[in-house]
């Protein structure tokens, strides 16, 4: 009797803490955080790829966990790369038109455009930071 009640608070507790994590990296709350980057997206969406710079576009969504994890990687390399490359998030659940224009299956994709807006190369799920620079690196950015 005692191992039926210890799996059932073992279950109980492996589910709570799976809706915690889930409440924490879901975008809950912050309307003024979703503002801005729905209008920034809104500017990029015009320009991208950028004419005259190496662009790297994420397509992803807030709410897919391998996009989340590479927002904080995204947002360090466009500081890093700042005029050099141009590094571009677009959120395809809010902005499905984006989805069909660049042809996304499968979020995150990352899409490598040349200089002349060229695309040179696509990945589907996951990039990490080093995979990220060696590609801008293939490309000429340093």
């Amino acid at each position: 009797m005692k191992k039926k009640v210890r799996r059932k608070f073992f279950c109980v507790s492996v589910l709570l803490g799976i809706v915690g994590v889930m409440w924490v990296y879901l975008p809950f709350g912050n309307p003024t955080a979703t503002a801005i980057a729905e209008t920034a997206e809104a500017q990029h969406e015009a320009v991208v790829p950028v004419k005259g710079m190496v662009t790297l576009v994420d397509l992803g969504a807030d709410a897919c966990i391998p996009c989340r994890m590479m927002s904080p990687i995204l947002e360090k390399l466009e500081k890093q790369y700042k005029g050099k490359a141009a590094v571009v998030f677009i959120d395809v659940w809010k902005n499905k038109d984006q989805a069909k224009r660049f042809g996304v299956r499968i979020i995150p994709t990352q899409i490598f455009f040349d200089k002349d807006g060229t695309e040179v190369y696509r990945h589907v799920g996951f990039l990490g930071e080093s995979d990220i620079v060696k590609q801008l690196q293939k490309m000429g950015v340093s």
